[in-house]
């Protein structure tokens, strides 16, 4: 019963437990959800895995079941941002409880009905339970836009190194804050549409509508809803690795305006696509801001990473190989910011060259193809979000040596050679003919599968070594991390000595 309680407590109340309970419920899904398309229809493998689960697979409600399991996975991967940021981010205690513990009930309901509802059979109460699920997480996310209310005098910022106001506000946590408000606003586009269905509104997947010359108001809100949920998103993580790598100096105290800026612009813009058809003008204002910032962030990290391995090996005067072998001395470390980067070339690079050449080039192809580049174009930058998210549980875990260089490698090369593939295969239409593109499509569909399975294959191997651990005797690493304090108060929001007082008072009270 003792290890039943302490295993609850590291599951439920620790951070490290909730980011690895999040994370397997991921991986569960994935892997059999995986079966459901691709290569394993053709091996047989599906028709298994249905007949074992006893699916129900209408065709004619495919795109239900696709939206319900991209809500789920996407729900479970806001709450594991969440999570990290209740640790990392300065706030009262019972906020950090209140919000995971509601936001952990909300995904876990959601996951549970809403896949039930999907693919099991189409039983209303499922679909209600999905929706208060969905609501829990909307409401911890109130909890969270609350938490992180910026303009409290607890949080001003003391040093100088870090951006702020000159009344002493912490404009990283502004950028964080906006962000939250931003995905509630978002959210609310999604969630309006909704409650259409079958009054209005019929169920429908983005890249299906491409061509349609006149799309109602409710279909406009549910694309945007879908291009700045996955952006913010995207805005999360890259203020968490910031967070992370301690951003701090002049590319922080212009990298944060321009993130703070380049959300507001860019969500604006997003949601006024249902109205005008400017939207896409603001959206690449914005862009360019998020972007110019999360460049800084990369700057700033690479030459922190250099600097620090450099004065480790005691070199006064480093050649450049010397620098460019200390910036790839650690993977886990250095792959994130390098995902950054390599973003550009599969993702916002062919986003950008899609919309300046939609007309001349695109609009020429067949619609299959079109569809193909945004589908992909949509799952390389969640891709790219998923392995960031795992490179950082990697090092929050304290996973090093050895492992921590394979993991890490191999995470990196396995999943860019997947994203370069899908890329090629997506604008294949700009390198060959159809009459002979079938050599190229199974080249990149050969090393896509390659990729994303050696993707699979070592996030599965971190996930047994935690299990494995779950059922040691001696010293196991669960219950070290079970015991980490949960107030982590990151040194790039130092408290005023009265917010510092209260939180002492808060720690004596709740005994933390």
């Amino acid at each position: 019963m003792k290890k039943f309680n302490e295993l609850y407590h590291y599951f439920f109340q620790s951070t490290k437990g909730l980011i690895l309970l999040a994370m397997t419920a991921i991986s569960v899904i994935t892997a059999v959800w995986g079966t459901l398309s691709g290569p394993m229809v053709e091996w047989g493998v599906r028709d298994v895995v249905v007949g074992i689960l006893g699916m129900d697979l209408a065709s004619v409600e495919r795109s239900g079941r696709i939206i319900m399991l991209y809500h789920v996975i996407a729900m479970i991967v806001v709450a594991i941002e969440v999570y990290i940021m209740t640790s990392i981010i300065p706030m009262r205690k019972h906020q950090q409880s209140t919000i995971n513990a509601t936001i952990t009930v909300g995904w876990i309901t959601a996951m549970i009905f809403g896949l039930a509802f999907g693919y099991f059979g189409h039983n209303y109460f499922y679909h209600g339970l999905f929706l208060v699920g969905q609501s829990l997480i909307f409401f911890a996310g109130l909890l969270l836009t609350v938490a992180l209310y910026p303009w409290r005098k607890d949080y001003l910022v003391t040093n100088n190194e870090y951006a702020h106001t000159k009344k002493g506000y912490d404009l990283e946590r502004i950028a964080f804050f906006v962000m939250a408000a931003s995905m509630l606003i978002s959210a609310g586009f999604g969630a309006v549409t909704g409650s259409f269905w079958s009054n209005g509104h019929e169920t429908f997947l983005a890249e299906d509508l491409i061509r349609e010359p006149g799309k109602t108001a409710l279909q406009k809100s549910i694309i945007g809803h879908l291009h700045i949920m996955l952006t913010l998103i995207a805005v999360a993580i890259t203020l968490i690795v910031g967070r992370w790598m301690d951003w701090k100096g002049k590319l922080h105290k212009v990298g944060m305006p321009l993130m703070i800026i380049g959300t507001i612009v860019i969500s604006g813009g997003v949601w006024s696509v249902v109205w005008t058809h400017m939207a896409h003008t603001f959206i690449y204002v914005g862009s360019v801001f998020v972007m110019l910032s999360a460049l800084l962030l990369v700057i700033y990290a690479w030459a922190k990473l250099i600097r620090e391995r450099i004065a480790e090996q005691g070199i006064e005067n480093p050649t450049f190989f010397q620098k460019l072998a200390a910036l790839l001395h650690d993977p886990i470390k250095f792959g994130p910011f390098w995902q950054m980067v390599f973003m550009n070339f599969t993702v916002s690079g062919v986003g950008i060259f899609m919309a300046v050449k939609l007309e001349q080039i695109f609009r020429v192809w067949p619609a299959r193809e079109e569809r193909v580049t945004l589908t992909g174009h949509w799952h390389i930058l969640s891709a790219i979000v998923a392995t960031i998210i795992i490179m950082y549980y990697v090092d929050i875990a304290g996973i090093k040596g050895k492992a921590r260089k394979w993991f890490g490698w191999t995470l990196i090369i396995a999943s860019d050679i997947a994203f370069a593939a899908v890329t090629i295969f997506s604008m294949k239409r700009l390198f060959v003919i159809e009459y002979y593109e079938q050599p190229l499509v199974n080249l990149t569909m050969l090393l896509t599968d390659f990729g994303l399975g050696a993707v699979l294959v070592i996030t599965g191997a971190l996930l047994v070594w935690r299990l494995i651990d779950l059922f040691k005797k001696d010293d196991p690493l669960w219950q070290k991390e079970a015991n980490d304090p949960e107030l982590d108060i990151n040194p790039t929001a130092e408290l005023t000595q009265a917010g510092r007082d209260r939180i002492k008072a808060q720690i004596e009270s709740e005994g933390i």
